[in-house]
């Protein structure tokens, strides 16, 4: 029988916790990691709704998007809806796991199925993070150097956009002089060794240094490793807020206006003026993103569908695209499914149920 800490492994092999921003709460936020799971409840939120469907259907564990808890509780004496929830959720034994802006951030999350849910084609983020990749150079002696490559590679390493088990490699000489204690593989102690050697030059995802390094050390034939590691300042394409892209055939902005209700189940969209020009590149960003809109505009974006903008940030359109606020539940509310096919795909065993409250907080008249 699958264990939490085995869907909780498998969603941060995807969505690695390293990926979410600073503010964030993502992760197991109540529960026992060791507990067997036999059902699971996915919702966007945790209120305490939620926690009384998944109570219905037996289920031990709830993954949602939203963690319920942002900041620390100093007292948990049902004075909120937050720890009224949280209350519940531990009377009755349920773990509550989080995905938030680990799962917004990288390439396939939830921007990539809002892009799905309209269509989009020529996808790519729209804005990239730097700082998280790493180069690994080591040196290993020749023989060995396939080998090692192997192992670096079934790690993580050497992953570049469409490429895998990318790596650059030049031949040198290697000395080194193994003390009286030193137990080497090639040489003897007090002895100057000379060999020859290759250096291999690797790049991989900061958050699998560890792996790598675990990966390289059992690898390596020699007693003590000689590598060193860098931080990159590149640009990790696969990684990073937003998304944008382009319909297959223009429209009036009329017309997507229609097309963007009827794919993303919309009752309303709140939007800057019209451009006079039809819509080709659509720009989006799931959640609260107003952050983004000036990268929208240099991307030379036709629309940029988000939530929660100010009324002074839908100035910022400047007529150069329209600004379309679609509302934070209904920018996200297809997150579920994202949950629903990673989890299907690798747990045979675990009944899966999509949650059925309803939990935006916004009603329209």
């Amino acid at each position: 029988m699958s264990k939490i800490k085995d869907i909780v492994q498998h969603l941060e092999s995807i969505a690695p916790l390293a990926y979410q921003e600073s503010y964030d709460n993502a992760g197991l936020i109540i529960g026992d990691a060791s507990k067997n799971v036999s059902n699971v409840l996915i919702s966007l939120d945790v209120t305490e709704e939620v926690v009384e469907e998944a109570i219905s259907k037996n289920c031990e564990l709830i993954v949602a998007h939203h963690p319920i808890i942002f900041k620390g509780l100093k007292k948990l004496t049902g004075s909120n809806y937050v720890e009224r929830t949280v209350i519940k959720a531990i009377k009755n034994d349920i773990a509550i796991y989080a995905s938030h802006t680990n799962l917004d951030n990288i390439r396939t999350g939830v921007n990539a199925k809002i892009s799905e849910k309209l269509g989009l084609i020529n996808t790519e983020i729209l804005s990239p993070k730097n700082g998280f990749l790493g180069k690994l150079s080591v040196f290993v002696p020749q023989e060995n150097s396939v080998e090692l490559k192997k192992a670096l590679h079934q790690a993580g390493a050497g992953q570049i956009g469409e490429y895998k088990d990318c790596a650059f490699e030049t031949a040198g000489k290697g000395s080194f002089l193994p003390s009286d204690k030193a137990n080497p593989s090639i040489g003897k102690s007090g002895e100057l060794e000379t060999v020859d050697e290759h250096k291999i030059e690797v790049i991989f995802p900061i958050h699998l240094k560890n792996k790598i390094l675990s990966a390289m050390k059992k690898a390596h034939p020699y007693e003590e490793v000689a590598y060193y590691l860098h931080q990159l300042e590149n640009t990790y394409d696969d990684l990073g807020s937003g998304m944008i892209g382009e319909i297959s055939e223009p429209m009036e902005p009329k017309d997507f206006f229609d097309y963007m209700k009827d794919k993303m189940g919309l009752e309303v969209i709140k939007h800057t003026k019209a451009i006079n020009r039809k819509i080709k590149k659509v720009a989006i960003c799931g959640g609260a993103g107003s952050f983004l809109i000036s990268q929208a505009k240099n991307k030379q974006a036709d629309i940029y569908i988000s939530s929660d903008i100010k009324y002074h940030e839908f100035f910022d359109a400047e007529e150069r695209l329209i600004i379309a606020d679609i509302g934070h539940y209904e920018s996200e509310r297809f997150t579920n499914e994202i949950f629903y096919a990673i989890l299907k795909e690798n747990f045979a065993n675990i009944a899966l149920h999509l949650g059925q409250t309803v939990t935006n907080p916004i009603k329209y008249y």
